[in-house]
């Protein structure tokens, strides 16, 4: 059986405290953490989400989800008042849902066509989709080019994030929220979600009982496409500009990264995962100093490697794991010192007690 996603483990009043620490940042943290930090932490789990959605619920680890945020991404900047756009002037909010229409179509094409392989075949087709993707935007100069597109018009919600980051913030935080949640419900309480973990441990099975496997990898490829999608449009948003630069090999690796420390099969772990990417991210030139030439200027890829290494080999479940891991051995005490049910790995059960 391939390994499951265990977001039971998340009861709504841990969600719920969590939500509310996050919702009260800007009272407590400085413009730069909430921008730099808390904002772009936020975009990266929801594109992680999409990637952990694929994997937990239908066993297929997807290298495509940064070229698909970066078609949404570059259909946006495109779309409204940009520099070095294809000239158009939508309305932001008209732009976003042509940019998630364009990105879950194109979703659907790339997932029909993945559809039909697995393991390493799939890992290989969908890499070949995002570097298919980044050279396109490189080369066709009406569309970006290596410049890209730059000051990009921001929807009125948004506000001036140079004088005022909370109202991004605020934004990218209810965005979040609702893609995860959105993602466990459908996952867990819907006919399409069950029967997709069906596909995804006995597809031999599935489809002797008459459920069209190709169909539904297809569309769980679309869906995760869909969220990519809003990554995409929130990087924008963020950054004010996207070239092909941001959507290369080395973000698609990226991803995969904060995917696995937070862990795979957790959904929860992509948020998780690019809060402590993030960190590592900004922070790693002061935690690290600067010895001769050892490390240059590949500090940073020196520590989030360190950490991917460690992390991997002590919780396969990644830092969700660990936490759960050290909870049960908690609970276990309390209860006498008796056995404990292991959770750091992928393969654990949900926890008692917990809401599924």
């Amino acid at each position: 059986m391939n390994p499951t996603m265990s977001t039971g483990r998340l009861t709504w009043p841990v969600l719920g405290v969590i939500v509310v620490v996050a919702a009260l940042a800007p009272l407590y943290t400085s413009d730069f953490f909430l921008n730099v930090i808390l904002t772009k932490a936020l975009w990266l789990g929801v594109a992680a989400a999409s990637l952990i959605f694929l994997a937990a619920y239908g066993g297929m680890v997807s290298l495509g989800q940064v070229g698909l945020y970066g078609i949404a991404g570059m259909a946006y900047a495109n779309l409204v008042l940009a520099d070095g756009g294809s000239g158009a002037a939508w309305n932001p909010w008209l732009a976003l849902i042509g940019a998630l229409v364009v990105a879950t179509v194109v979703g659907l094409a790339f997932g029909w066509i993945a559809a039909r392989s697995a393991g390493i075949y799939f890992l290989m087709i969908t890499l070949a989709f995002s570097v298919l993707i980044f050279y396109f935007f490189s080369q066709v100069t009406q569309l970006s080019g290596f410049g890209g597109v730059n000051n990009v018009d921001l929807p009125g919600i948004v506000g001036d994030p140079e004088s005022n980051p909370a109202p991004r913030y605020f934004v990218t935080l209810v965005v979040s929220v609702l893609v995860f949640l959105a993602l466990r419900a459908l996952a867990q309480r819907t006919a399409f979600g069950l029967s997709l973990q069906g596909v995804r441990d006995e597809p031999a099975r599935m489809r002797a009982l008459g459920f069209d496997v190709t169909m539904h990898r297809t569309l769980a490829f679309g869906l995760a496409a869909f969220v990519a999608g809003v990554a995409g449009v929130l990087s924008v948003w963020y950054n004010r500009r996207i070239t092909p630069g941001s959507i290369n090999l080395e973000q698609t690796i990226n991803i995969l990264i904060i995917a696995v420390i937070g862990g795979l099969y957790r959904l929860e772990g992509a948020w998780i995962g690019a809060l402590a990417y993030a960190l590592i991210d900004n922070y790693s030139r002061e935690w690290v100093p600067d010895v001769g030439n050892i490390l240059g200027s590949a500090r940073f890829n020196t520590i989030i490697g360190l950490v991917f290494l460690i992390i991997v080999l002590v919780s396969p479940g990644g830092l969700v794991g660990i936490w759960e891991n050290f909870r049960d051995r908690l609970r276990g005490r309390r209860r006498g010192g008796g056995a404990t049910t292991t959770t750091a790995g992928p393969e654990a059960g949900p926890a008692p007690g917990t809401v599924n």
